[in-house]
């Protein structure tokens, strides 16, 4: 049996014992015939056996800084490494295509310039949980050693192969500016109180510092043992559990993901009645890169899905970390269980759609897709809505997303009034938000978003500004561009990433940001300056009264 691939495929039902088919492909390998290629300046050898030059670098090589967003999609970047000195997605690259080349990773360049990548990143708050950052360094640094006078717009231009969630984009395209200014660019910061802003903004315990840019934040997929088994949820929904990402893979049978033809629409209707506004809004994919990840020993505490970042409440009731755990103990062996993309965006919670209308006077009625605790949070800061809660068919849903359900009521309730200034989140933190015409780069002019926070006690002025710049990136994408099309059965047929409509660098507004300085105990600020944002945003586009906007 030493030499045989064993396959697993257990039942994926709960409160019973699971079925646990052990099967053996019968295939020896040992006849397996392996590859070659330079990595880093070492020579390796890695098995032939069809996988992708991300599979090989992360399970065969050893190397961590290169991450899997999409699963493999080509689409987050994530995965970015030099094969000849020219920038690929290892994710894409098929291993067989880089016999006898030179493949370099964050891991093999320069150090020194990987600590001043690291240091201006830092500095700037281009890096929040990490997960995006080693491949936008190796694309930025392969970009200045042909271009080091690169204007903005071939920075941006870059960056459009990559996703980033966190940081909204203008703090990495900063990053480029402050990488020659020195090594010493956060010698006079506090990094603990600096991660205590990152987790008040989180909402989860968070890592700050020039290791974290690296891609070092601990991730669940970084840190399992070598000799787990690779669980794979196959096509019914059950998971498939191989010795190898490759068998597991294989045994799974993944069918790739696509971007779909059809067009979004709000499932709910905006209720009947003569309203001074009305908002009614799509289903909405979190976005989310690093997919949930988790493993476990037998008899262990399975590895947290949120090493390094809270990804704004989407995965608070994330289910793969508790199957780790089964799996592991029904096994008797370590199990990393991993989502693939397809599978996050199927399984995963998104933000409730709502459709309502308000009056003058605050009051007006919101329907929204039902979901728990969402009533509540309207309530809270729109209680001349009445709140009424739908089945609808669709995906999951959760009221922990960020702003999810009091953002959409208090938008809607302002529209109504014609309130402005600024806005207290139910967190306490206070933000304000306009939108003005200015040139965005030589001969174009767009709008240019002005944001001032109150956070209480700053702690740290990077990440407070940071998540702010990310927040006010969120806010103008959701409103503008984002949503996913989900049919009357409840089937989602958007499962790229860039279907989600997340906006790319270019498309992005600049921001600015103003911190108040503030006696108050330090109390979440971006949530504030989401809302307040969504709400400038929507002003900014006349309220047309679906979002995401036709003119966006």
């Amino acid at each position: 049996m030493d030499n045989e691939s064993i396959l697993w495929g257990v039942s994926t039902s709960r409160g019973t014992e699971p079925e646990i088919d052990l099967k053996s492909n019968g295939e020896s390998q040992v006849d397996v015939q392996n590859i070659e290629f330079e990595v880093n300046g070492t020579q390796v050898q890695v098995p032939d056996d069809s996988a992708t030059l991300l599979e090989a670098l992360r399970e065969h090589v050893g190397i961590r800084s290169a991450k899997d967003g999409c699963s493999p999609q080509g689409q987050c970047g994530c995965c970015t490494v030099l094969v000849d000195g020219q920038a690929r997605v290892a994710c894409v690259t098929p291993v067989k295509r880089v016999r006898g080349r030179a493949i370099t990773t964050l891991e093999g360049m320069d150090p020194e310039r990987v600590d001043a990548w690291s240091n201006a990143l830092c500095a700037t708050g281009g890096s929040q949980c990490g997960f995006c950052t080693p491949g936008i360094v190796v694309r930025l640094e392969g970009l200045r050693a042909k271009r080091p006078e690169a204007a903005q717009m071939e920075i941006e231009r870059a960056l459009a192969a990559h996703m980033c969630r966190c940081t909204g984009w203008q703090s990495i395209v900063e990053a480029w500016d402050a990488l020659e200014t020195g090594r010493d660019l956060n010698a006079a910061r506090d990094m603990s109180a600096a991660a205590e802003r990152a987790g008040i903004e989180g909402r989860v315990p968070q890592r700050v510092g020039p290791e974290v840019s690296r891609g070092e934040g601990g991730f669940a997929a970084d840190t399992a043992p070598g000799d787990a088994l690779v669980a794979l949820r196959g096509a019914d929904g059950n998971w498939l559990v191989g010795e190898t990402l490759a068998e597991a893979r294989t045994a799974a049978g993944k069918v790739q993901g696509r971007r779909t033809t059809l067009v979004a629409a709000p499932p709910l209707a905006v209720p009947a009645g003569s309203w001074a506004a009305t908002l009614a809004t799509n289903w909405v994919e979190p976005g989310y890169l690093e997919t949930d990840v988790s493993w476990c020993e037998p008899g262990g505490e399975p590895a947290s899905m949120l090493a390094n970042g809270g990804a704004f409440g989407a995965k608070q009731s994330g289910f793969a970390a508790g199957e780790a755990r089964r799996l592991a103990d029904e096994l008797g062996r370590p199990v990393r269980l991993i989502l693939s993309r397809e599978d996050a965006v199927r399984t995963g919670a998104k933000r409730p759609p709502v459709a309502g209308g308000a009056n003058t006077d605050g009051s007006g009625e919101i329907h929204v897709v039902r979901t728990e605790g969402i009533a509540e949070k309207i309530a809270a800061v729109a209680p001349g809505l009445i709140v009424t809660e739908h089945d609808v068919s669709g995906p999951d849903t959760s009221s922990e997303l960020r702003g999810a359900g009091w953002v959409e009521a208090l938008t809607l309730v302002r529209a109504a009034t014609g309130e402005t200034g600024p806005i207290t989140s139910p967190d306490g933190g206070i933000a304000e938000a306009s939108i003005v015409e200015r040139e965005q780069n030589p001969g174009q002019t767009g709008p240019h978003i002005l944001v001032k926070v109150d956070a209480g006690h700053a702690l740290d002025d990077v990440v407070l500004r940071s998540y702010a710049i990310g927040a006010a990136h969120m806010a103008w994408s959701w409103v503008t561009s984002e949503s996913i099309t989900v049919d009357a059965d409840g089937e989602i047929h958007d499962l790229t990433i860039r279907s989600f409509g997340v906006l790319k660098a270019s498309d992005t507004p600049s921001i600015e940001v103003e911190i108040v300085t503030s006696d108050r105990a330090p109390c979440n600020g971006s949530d504030a300056v989401f809302a307040a944002v969504a709400g400038a945003a929507w002003a900014w586009f006349d309220h047309d009264p679906v979002w995401p906007v036709a003119a966006g």
